[in-house]
């Protein structure tokens, strides 16, 4: 067996682990826990970043949220005042349909004082001339001469009473 160079090439295999096996296996665990730390780090960070994700996904949904009520508030305060303005221009209408009422009704006054005060216009030309006519007719001179001075003898008694 100590002639066998294989005997040899084992106990030469068993002293050389045996003496750098622990150096060997500390630099080769010492590199699986490096590695194993650096695994453990990112994890570390993965976590953090999905955390932060996490959070920042809330926030949009909340944001999102808001927005939302934010748009149907703006829609909701839109309408009342689309529905204020379209009632203030139905009154405004109604307002200005009174006020042409009332000046075409202004209007047909005027045109019917005016067309009685030239009826009355008409009708006392109409009375003047039948009277020049009855008095041109009817009237002579002495009859004439009669009028005027029952006229000058009023004429006192009427600037008393005026």
């Amino acid at each position: 067996m100590m002639s066998d160079p294989k005997f040899w090439v084992a106990v030469s295999f068993v002293l050389f682990f045996a003496l750098l096996g622990k150096k060997l296996w500390a630099v080769a665990t010492s590199a699986l826990d490096a590695k194993a730390a650096g695994i453990r780090r990112q994890l570390d960070e993965a976590a953090e970043l999905r955390a932060q994700a996490e959070q920042m996904m809330q926030a949009a949904e909340a944001e999102r949220q808001a927005a939302a009520r934010e748009a149907e508030e703006l829609l909701a305060r839109a309408r009342a005042e689309a529905e204020r303005i379209a009632e203030a221009a139905a009154a405004e209408a109604e307002a200005a349909a009174k006020r042409r009422e009332r000046m075409a009704l202004d209007r047909i006054a005027a045109a019917e004082a005016s067309a009685v005060a030239d009826v009355r216009i008409a009708a006392a030309d109409i009375a003047a001339a039948a009277a020049r006519a009855v008095l041109r007719e009817g009237i002579d001179a002495a009859a004439d001469a009669a009028l005027v001075e029952q006229s000058l003898a009023e004429l006192p008694k009427a600037l008393r009473a005026a």
